[in-house]
């Protein structure tokens, strides 16, 4: 832009295109040129005091930017923002959510949700000052809907490169925290490896509540000259567990899975039980027999035990 410095130039990009008046000002602009700009539709004014120094679209990086300027020092993306910006959640939320100490009371403005925190999670300032990943699963916990929900924010946080270690640390500091006991639960496992709600509700539903031997989960082989990843392996016992939470293929296995499940046969000897979500979540205690039923006849002899007086676990039906 003409009439700035490199340094203020510099600013401006790291700020993706947006100022605040009080920027503008120390860089020589007054307010009657900010206005006759902004009318003529050179530059637009995001907020009171907030200005994207172009005529073009503003995409959901750039308002985010504006956000945080109007919120002043201190702001941070959190919950669904930030969660977008680390890829934990998979679209942007429409409206802005952003976090400032609670001794700040920024102006409200259209499309941006503020909360003010007694005590300031970590943030990271590189970029879009956003919330550590770990801090940014945290807050979305609070949205969960139910504890599916939960555990596929725990596990996309994971992914997004947040350690278990990490979240568990920064849970222990807060006094309140919704899914307390899931969170500390799936990733206080010494293995801490579920990868899926699907996965948390077979370990928990149909292996814990039946009694059944705890799998090893999320095991890389070489089978057939390629690499493989099984969901779930019992070893010694030649049996594994292939869960499908997709929406596709809804008839059952895709072409891919039959050359898997022939592969591991032929090679290892091995059965392959494929469930999807309807049979762990809505029937468990059916597919726990079925799974004892694989055990059984790969040598297990562990007693299983019935999770409810009507429990088929025993009777194999």
């Amino acid at each position: 832009m003409i009439g700035l410095t490199g340094d203020q130039r510099q600013l401006l990009d790291r700020q993706l295109g947006v100022a605040t008046a009080a920027q503008l000002i120390d860089w020589g602009f007054d307010h009657a040129t900010m206005s006759r700009r902004a009318r003529a539709g050179r530059w637009q004014r995001l907020h009171q005091g907030v200005y994207v120094l172009h005529s073009g679209p503003v995409d959901w990086r750039t308002r985010a930017s504006a956000a945080l300027l109007m919120a002043g020092p201190g702001a941070a993306l959190s919950h669904r923002s930030a969660g977008f910006v680390q890829r934990i959640v998979a679209s942007a939320p429409q409206r802005i959510e952003i976090s400032v100490p609670v001794d700040r009371t920024p102006p409200q403005a259209s499309g941006v949700k503020v909360f003010r925190r007694a005590t300031m999670p970590f943030v990271l300032r590189s970029g879009l000052p956003r919330t550590h990943p770990a801090e940014t699963v945290l807050d979305l916990l609070a949205s969960a809907r139910d504890a599916d929900a939960a555990v596929g924010f725990l596990t996309q946080g994971v992914r997004a490169g947040a350690s278990p270690h990490e979240i568990l640390a920064y849970a222990a500091l807060r006094s309140r925290l919704r899914h307390r006991g899931l969170v500390e639960e799936i990733l206080g496992a010494q293995d801490a490896t579920i990868e899926s709600p699907l996965e948390h509700r077979y370990h928990r539903d149909v292996e814990r509540a039946h009694g059944l031997p705890r799998s090893q989960t999320q095991v890389r082989q070489i089978v057939g000259g390629r690499a493989i990843r099984a969901d779930a392996i019992y070893p010694g016992l030649r049996t594994r567990i292939e869960l499908d939470g997709r929406l596709a293929h809804p008839g059952g296995r895709t072409d891919q899975d039959t050359w898997r499940d022939n592969a591991v046969l032929l090679e290892r000897g091995e059965i392959t039980l494929r469930y999807r979500w309807s049979h762990v979540a809505m029937t468990p205690c059916r597919t726990a027999a079925q799974v004892l039923h694989a055990l059984r006849s790969c040598g297990y002899r562990d007693p299983a035990r019935p999770c409810s007086p009507t429990c088929p676990i025993l009777s194999g039906s």
